[in-house]
C-alpha cells in the first residue's frame, strides 16, 4: 500500500462524517492506493459513533475513552498504519484534503524523508486570521533559534513521513498534545532523516473561531513554548532521544509501530 492517512477527530460530532467523505474523495482522485484511519480523541460525543456510520472499506475508525491529545492520537494512527508513507490531516477541514496528492507528488519529486504542508509556501492559498499569523510567526522565530529548523511552517496539520522515518523516531518520542509536530520533526533530523521540504496547501481558517480567540491562543502559545523548552532540554542537555538512552524512553504498548502489518 502506498499511502496511509491519520485523521485525528476530538468532539466533532456535528462535521465528522462529511470530513471523513471529504477525505475519502480527495485520495480516491488520486494515483495512490490508501487507507485512511479516523482516531476519535476521547469518546465524549457522538463523533466515533458517526464516524463508523460511514461504510467505506478504505477506511478504518479507532477510539478510546480517555481524551490525550491530537499527537497521541495521530501517533495511535501511525501505529496501526499499513501504507509506505503515513500521512495526517487535521478533522474539521480547515487545509483542504485535494492537497494531500500535491504533498505526495512533491514526496515523490523531492524525494523526501518527510514533506511538510507550508502556509508560507509560495503557492499556498490562505484566508488566515492576523491574530493567528500573529502567534504562528513568533512560534517560528522560537523554534528557529532554538533548534535550527530551516522550515517556515512546522505546524500546519498536513504532513506526510516515510514509514521507515516514524519506525526509527515514534519509539522515541514524548510530547501527547502541543508540540507534537515540533518533536517529531527535531527528532527526525537528529537521526539524521534531513531531507525535510515544504509544499503548499490551500487553508480556510475564517469559521474557525479559536483563530481569533486571543486568550486561547496565549494559552496555546505558553504550553507550546513550555512543550519547545521539554525537547530543547531532552535534545541538548539530556541526550534523551540518542539510542544509548533507549532503556528511558516512555514505552506504550498501544504506541508501538508494527512493523509487519
Amino acid at each position: 500500500m502506498d499511502l496511509s492517512v491519520i485523521v485525528p477527530c476530538y468532539k466533532q460530532e456535528s462535521t465528522i462524517k462529511q470530513d471523513l467523505k471529504n477525505v475519502l474523495s480527495a485520495l480516491e482522485n488520486t494515483r495512490f492506493s490508501y487507507e485512511v484511519i479516523a482516531v476519535v480523541d476521547g469518546l465524549l460525543d457522538k463523533t466515533y459513533q458517526r464516524a463508523k456510520q460511514i461504510n467505506n472499506q478504505k477506511l478504518r475508525v479507532h477510539g478510546y475513552k480517555t481524551n490525550k491529545g491530537k499527537g497521541y492520537a495521530v501517533r495511535f494512527g501511525m501505529a496501526r498504519a499499513r501504507g509506505d508513507f503515513i500521512a495526517f490531516i487535521d478533522s474539521g477541514m480547515d487545509i483542504d484534503p485535494n492537497g494531500i496528492s500535491l504533498i505526495m507528488e512533491h514526496m515523490y519529486w523531492y524525494e523526501a524523508d518527510i514533506m511538510v504542508g507550508s502556509k508560507r509556501h509560495p503557492a499556498s492559498k490562505l484566508v488566515y486570521p492576523f491574530e493567528r499569523r500573529f502567534f504562528s510567526v513568533g512560534l517560528q522565530y522560537l523554534q528557529r533559534f532554538l533548534f535550527g529548523l530551516k522550515l517556515r511552517d512546522t505546524q500546519a496539520g498536513l504532513k506526510v513521513f516515510k514509514r521507515e522515518v516514524l519506525e526509527k523516531v515514534l519509539p522515541r518520542l514524548i510530547i501527547k498534545r502541543w508540540a507534537f509536530d515540533i518533536e517529531l520533526l527535531v527528532v527526525s533530523r537528529y537521526l539524521g532523516y534531513t531531507r525535510i521540504f515544504e509544499a503548499p496547501i490551500k487553508v480556510n481558517w475564517a469559521e474557525n473561531s479559536f483563530s481569533s480567540n486571543w486568550r486561547s491562543l496565549v494559552k496555546f502559545s505558553w504550553r507550546f513554548f513550555v512543550d519547545m523548552l521539554g525537547v530543547f532540554y531532552r535534545l541538548n542537555i539530556l541526550d534523551y532521544y540518542s539510542d544509548k538512552s533507549k532503556r528511558k524512553w516512555v514505552y506504550d504498548k498501544e504506541l508501538e509501530m508494527r512493523v509487519n502489518v
